[in-house]
């Protein structure tokens, strides 16, 4: 269906790259703002930030490799392209068509694992970063071990072996998709989607090659993402720009310590503040989420 009605203004790309054209909208002016979407989502979920973001930045909101209208590959060896060092190296080369060396990235959910991989692996691209409802995935795979719950399941579910999830989501995709979407808020209910942003997440998520790419997506975290993060934590790597997190007051990681506190091990002078929101915090608290992010993207 048609989302241009949600990004008033906006243009739409469709972008060759080393792993097939990536979708992505683009409007604003000011700084270059890249902004990355989460699972079970795509783009559209920035719709209710967007407009106001685009008085001050250039807006960049592409769609990541898998979902919504980007290329989705089968998935190869170290579930490539699917693997968050990767999705982060095809997001640069979507930066580098439309013009920009040098941004400032939010990320939500698995796209704020790619911008956190982005600014470790490629510091010189990164001026500074907020990630939304996350803590680092080596943290996210200790609490998983140690106290799995409802919000955490599907971690375990989506990585399981190849063919394994896809065949269950597949029996009923828009059950699985809405149960999601409805668990992880805070009202635990639907009522916080626009009907033409939820009705795109199920036009996308009932095409079983992107069913297949986020279960790839997760594969990849409970293997190439997370042995990178302990690479990284083993040799005190940290990221070196301002980072900013942002949570929900019932998100995801609510459910353990801090997430402030968790990504010290990345970013040890980070600053946080919790929304009152779940897990879906620019579609739950858009005014909210504005009212965290942009003094911060202000300095």
């Amino acid at each position: 269906m048609a989302t241009s009605d949600l990004f008033p203004g906006f243009q739409s790309h469709w972008l060759d790259t080393s792993v097939g054209q990536i979708f992505a909208r683009s409007g604003g002016s000011g700084p270059p703002l890249l902004l990355i979407h989460g699972f079970p989502q795509t783009h559209v979920e920035w719709h209710r930030i967007a407009p106001e973001l685009a008085k001050t930045h250039t807006l960049i909101l592409p769609d990541l490799p898998g979902y919504g209208w980007s290329v989705a590959p089968e998935g190869g060896s170290q579930h490539y392209p699917y693997a968050k060092r990767d999705m982060a190296k095809i997001l640069i080369e979507v930066m580098e068509q439309l013009g920009h060396v040098r941004f400032a990235v939010i990320g939500h959910d698995r796209g704020a694992r790619v911008s956190y991989r982005m600014a470790l692996d490629h510091p010189g691209r990164v001026e500074r970063l907020a990630l939304l409802d996350i803590v680092p995935t080596i943290t996210m795979w200790e609490r998983i071990r140690a106290s799995p719950s409802p919000k955490t399941e599907h971690w375990l579910f989506l990585s399981g072996p190849q063919g394994q999830p896809e065949a269950e989501i597949g029996k009923d995709p828009t059950a699985y998709l809405e149960q999601k979407l409805a668990l992880w808020t805070k009202a635990g209910t639907l009522t916080a989607y626009d009907p033409r942003a939820r009705q795109h997440y199920r036009d996308f998520f009932n095409d079983p090659s992107r069913i297949h790419a986020c279960c790839e997506d997760y594969r990849a975290g409970a293997t190439v993402d997370l042995a990178a993060d302990e690479v990284d934590k083993a040799a005190g790597k940290t990221i070196g720009v301002p980072v900013h997190v942002v949570w929900g007051s019932a998100g995801i990681p609510s459910e353990g310590a801090s997430p402030l506190d968790a990504w010290k091990l990345f970013a040890p002078k980070a600053t946080g503040v919790a929304v009152d929101s779940g897990h879906f915090i620019p579609e739950e608290n858009p005014a909210g989420t504005l009212a965290a992010l942009k003094p911060f993207l202000a300095v």
